[in-house]
């Protein structure tokens, strides 16, 4: 194929896979749940190659499917049904460019890994905010392109807060050097934003500039057992108003979705048992400051007055990260014994109990015969909606039902003034709920852009707008 030999005479034999087992691993989304062919996969090293590349792609006819850590839920990041697609994965892109301590910035590729850019910074001193289980694969450019979210949203926002500049290849080829690292600069447009959380369909990012912040001084990491959702979100709500943003990590999780993560984590072991928990975290800069002092008292007030059931405050760093190895181990867990039907989707804090209420009611009348996970993140009112198979079933069993769940969970949350998509993006399986959910207005305004920048349909076609909408 003239297109190949062009890409390897571009990139070196190495860069380009074409054998269907050697692409497989790339084709396939991480859960399983999604496999299209493609023509190749290509791993370019530089953003000048990028840049050939789909120079190279658009006299073809080629579509392209930029790939990060290919970590996502909504197969974003994998080819879509359709064929004639070349998957652009940017692994080898993964230089930290610089690290500025002064101005708090570091500038990195976008194939550079969550954990390593988070690692760069702490030998600095220095923390990037962004935070996940799947942080050693996770890739910096995947991460801006789904405004990916994490357990510390909470204090310091989503990704798109922690992006000060992006350099981008367009649809044309063109390269787009906006790597500034200015706090303020309004001189029209913010261009940015566009890439942000647009699932490479307008850009294909390949490297940013992305905020730091000082590196706590102390931290306390605690797991409170309560009642239920309503009593951990009175418990977050007290600790909001006492800590502000010293309170840096508040997660819900329900009592099956715990066993199921303690179960899957290596030395995993609950300290107690509980109807639900609520993982806690507090923060601070100063050395002499004792947030473990300041949670014991709070959570004894908690005790005191009936909000928590039971409480372990971690008393060393490895036993308050065994308590978020077994917050993040929750969806392996899913995924090992069985899968799930997946739903991530954002309330108003205070319709987070009646939602959950809504949602239980639902399974126990309707689904009565499938098992129900809720976790997430309390403090920004996002929560997994994860709907299990029976015991001993995989999600195969689902397969007549699926459609039916996600259309019924969607709907209750938009219902209450939600987002049916929180920080997984749209990708391939959340194109029902554009459009169901997104008005018309909002559709062509996105449109309007696809078009603009993209007017080949060349870049991640079937991802984020439905397909019916675009040629």
């Amino acid at each position: 194929m003239q297109l190949i030999n062009a890409l390897r005479a571009a990139l070196g034999d190495s860069a380009v896979l074409t054998g269907p087992e050697d692409r497989a691993p790339f084709e396939r989304d991480w859960r399983g749940l999604a496999q299209n062919p493609a023509v190749a996969v290509i791993f370019p090293q530089t953003t000048a190659q990028v840049t050939e590349i789909v120079k190279l792609c658009a006299d073809n006819g080629v579509k392209i499917v930029p790939q990060g850590g290919n970590t996502g839920l909504v197969a974003g990041g994998v080819p879509a049904p359709g064929g004639n697609q070349i998957i652009l994965n940017l692994r080898r892109l993964h230089q930290i460019r610089a690290l500025d301590p002064v101005g708090d910035t570091i500038t990195a590729e976008a194939g550079a890994t969550l954990h390593a850019v988070r690692e760069a910074a702490a030998r600095a001193n220095k923390l990037f905010p962004i935070s996940f289980g799947a942080e050693g694969s996770a890739q910096i450019g995947g991460i801006i392109s789904t405004n990916a979210g994490g357990m510390q949203v909470l204090s310091y926002g989503s990704t798109r807060a922690q992006v000060l500049g992006l350099e981008a290849v367009l649809a044309d080829g063109r390269i787009w050097n906006g790597l500034g690292a200015l706090r303020k600069d309004n001189t029209g447009l913010d261009l940015k934003q566009i890439f942000i959380g647009a699932e490479g369909t307008l850009g294909i990012i390949t490297a940013a500039t992305l905020r730091l912040y000082p590196a706590p001084s102390a931290q306390a990491c605690a797991l409170a057992g309560v009642a239920d959702v309503a009593a951990a979100l009175e418990l977050f709500t007290r600790l909001r108003h006492q800590c502000g943003p010293a309170l840096t990590l508040c997660e819900f999780i329900d009592g099956p979705a715990m066993q199921l993560g303690a179960a899957h984590t290596p030395g995993g072991r609950l300290p107690f048992g509980a109807p639900a928990y609520v993982l806690l975290e507090l923060s601070a800069l100063d050395a002499a400051a004792t947030p473990a002092a300041t949670l014991e008292r709070l959570l004894a007030e908690a005790l005191e007055s009936g909000l928590a059931q039971n409480a372990v405050i971690a008393q060393s760093t490895r036993e308050a990260q065994g308590f978020i190895a077994m917050r993040e181990a929750v969806s392996e867990g899913e995924l090992r014994e069985g899968g799930a039907v997946k739903h991530d989707i954002a309330v108003p804090l205070a319709a987070i109990p009646e939602t959950v209420a809504a949602i239980e009611t639902l399974v126990a009348t309707k689904y009565p015969d499938c098992r129900l996970n809720i976790f997430g993140h309390l403090g920004d009112g996002n929560l997994h909606i994860n709907i299990r198979p029976p015991a001993g079933q995989t999600l195969a069993s689902l397969a007549t039902r699926k459609t039916a769940i996600t259309i019924d969970v969607e709907a209750l949350a938009v219902a209450r003034g939600g987002s049916f998509s929180a920080e997984h993006g749209i990708g391939q399986f959340r194109l029902a709920g554009m459009r169901a959910h997104k008005s018309a207005v909002e559709l062509d305004l996105m449109r309007a852009l696809k078009a603009a920048l993209d007017p080949q349909n060349l870049l991640n076609p079937g991802k984020l707008l439905p397909v019916k909408d675009l040629s």
